[in-house]
């Protein structure tokens, strides 16, 4: 392709809108454009790097066993509604209706539409096991779409499904996707992580997510150095010691004027935060109905609200933080003094389990300026008592070891999930074994966010200049610069070049245009190609500067050599 013909519209300035390095290089080197808020068109570069990503999913996709299909992106309510998704996936599903206002949404995911379609073809052992794949654009109604394509609202994904007679099966089928996953991410030359993620709303019991390490990911992971322990801070565990010590005391009312933080509570009354019972409260509105929902936590940690949403059994779109309304009507108090003894109408309180050990615990008196010494679990009061709420930490115990947890920031780039038979149950997909018996299928989730990779590997893969494609992922393999495209002999050798590369198969760009020798340099920079030929003043000697877009460093090479030297380069797929 020559660069003069090339539809690659670069921007000199960054732009305003775009908050991390992926955004900005995106935009600046022409390779997407913002149509509206969360939704992207691809240009040409970038593109081109979007179908790689593709086909290498295929590629590994169609070696472990799994066959590619092509579903549609509209789905029918009827489907939703047997797994029960309907109602409850939320507000990010784009619903809509045909002119006969029959119900549909464009496509978030596919389990149900998957599982349907397999059901009314498979009904044997003899058929089983069964693993079908997609590439397709996806669309979830995003609150705040940010990051450029990792978080949009519409985005291409690669979603895998498998169907298995048994558990056993499944989790074969999951570890051979593990591994294919593992592939994928190599040959993109991105540095990730598998971690233990939350299910949430695809359901089953185990899922991991493969996250690119970034300092500007959305997500956080807490990992070991000491053991295998990995997880998102969603699903990651804390282990925390508390202090079980003491004689439980009479419960005793303290004047605590206008102190309403646990740090200015603890230095009050010369105790530590360790020893608060700190409430968190919300309010949900799960099928119309108004719900208050409270989170009792020790005073000096986070709450984890997925953990707390899913004890509660609500999804986080139908909760919000109670109003000073709602307090006071649950207190008698204002907000600050909340406590969990006496509390008053509808609500449910959640207790994080090492609260119920503890003694002598500091709470909120549910009085305007007072709070409770003493409070203790049983005796004071009870609720739900929940193993774990606390959102981890730097610094945490591994679970697995003797070491401790740190955290990093990430892309989730990957998702697999052991759904089990959460969808066959709800859409009565069964089929008959060696004695003709109905079975239910067991059945797994894979998704690999196509254009996340796209952002992941720009995030992993740049410097001040731009981008630095890795090889396999690159929209073009070598660009070949004609410093001044009207000196014939420079001109003839950059299209022989141009020429004899292209009849060999290779991807090249030919910068043929008639611009500053320094504009083509700052473009070839940008758009980040990794194999980089300049056609010079020496081409009348029949030698040419050869460099890589990663190192930078010129080498004056004749055209026999640069032949052999891009051959090794490109066969290689490494610099």
């Amino acid at each position: 392709m020559r660069l003069s013909k090339l539809y690659m519209p670069t921007l000199r300035e960054v732009p305003s809108d775009a908050e991390i390095p992926s955004h900005q290089l995106l935009l600046r080197a022409g390779l997407i454009r913002l149509n509206v808020s969360g939704i992207y068109s691809y240009l040409p570069l970038g593109y081109r790097v979007i179908r790689k990503i593709e086909q290498i999913n295929r590629e590994e996709m169609d070696r472990a066993g799994s066959q590619e299909c092509n579903l549609s992106a509209v789905q029918a309510k009827e489907m939703w509604e047997e797994s029960g998704r309907w109602a409850t996936f939320g507000p990010e599903m784009f619903k809509l209706q045909d002119r006969n206002a029959r119900e549909f949404c464009l496509g978030p995911t596919h389990e149900e539409y998957f599982t349907t379609l397999v059901r009314d073809e498979v009904r044997s052992y003899k058929q089983l096991p069964l693993s079908l794949y997609q590439i397709q654009t996806k669309y979830r109604d995003e609150k705040r779409p940010r990051f450029g394509v990792i978080r949009a609202r519409e985005f291409i994904m690669k979603d895998a499904y498998s169907f298995d007679k048994d558990r056993k099966g499944m989790e074969e089928s999951y570890q051979i996707m593990w591994d294919a996953y593992e592939k994928i991410f190599d040959r993109m030359d991105l540095d990730y992580t598998v971690v233990q993620g939350d299910s949430g709303a695809m359901g089953g019991n185990n899922s991991h997510e493969f996250i690119a390490l970034s300092q500007y990911g959305e997500g956080v992971i807490a990992y070991s150095r000491d053991s295998k322990y990995a997880a998102t801070d969603e699903k990651a565990q804390v282990i925390l010691d508390v202090d079980e010590s003491g004689t439980i005391a009479d419960l005793e009312e303290v004047h605590t004027p206008n102190i309403k933080t646990i740090e200015d509570l603890a230095a009050f009354l010369e105790t530590s935060p360790e020893k608060f019972g700190k409430m968190v409260i919300y309010e949900s509105f799960a099928n119309g109905e108004k719900e208050v929902l409270i989170a009792l936590i020790p005073g000096h940690r986070q709450l984890n609200e997925t953990k707390f949403f899913n004890a509660a059994g609500v999804n986080d779109f139908d909760v919000q933080v109670a109003t000073d309304e709602t307090i006071k009507e649950l207190t008698g108090a204002e907000p600050g003094f909340s406590g969990p003894i006496a509390l008053k109408g509808r609500y449910r309180l959640f207790i994080d389990e090492r609260l119920t050990r503890m003694k002598n615990l500091v709470v909120g008196a549910n009085k305007t300026d007072y709070h409770l010494k003493n409070a203790n679990y049983k005796r004071d009061f009870d609720g739900i008592v929940v193993e774990d709420l606390l959102l981890v930490e730097e610094g945490d115990k591994d679970p697995l070891s003797d070491g401790v947890l740190h955290l990093d920031r990430g892309i989730e780039v990957g998702n697999i999930f052991q759904l089990g038979t959460k969808y066959s149950k709800a859409l009565g997909f069964t089929y008959l074994d060696e004695d003709g018996k109905d079975q239910e299928v067991y059945m797994g989730s894979y998704g690999v966010g196509v254009s996340r990779s796209l952002a992941a590997i720009v995030e992993q893969h740049h410097d001040d200049d731009g981008i630095i494609w890795p090889m396999e992922v690159a929209p073009y393999q070598l660009i070949i610069t004609i410093i001044n495209p009207k000196d014939q002999v420079q001109n003839d050798l950059g299209e022989k070049l141009y020429k004899e590369f292209t009849d060999q198969g290779f991807e090249v760009l030919l910068d043929d245009r008639k611009e500053r020798p320094g504009v083509k340099f700052k473009d070839r920079d940008l758009i980040g190609i990794p194999l980089r030929i300049t056609v010079g003043k020496m081409a009348g000697e029949n030698v040419v500067e050869f460099s890589t877009r990663r190192e930078k460093v010129n080498e004056n090479l004749n055209i026999d050599q640069i032949k052999e030297k891009i051959e090794n380069f490109i066969i290689a797929k490494s610099l």
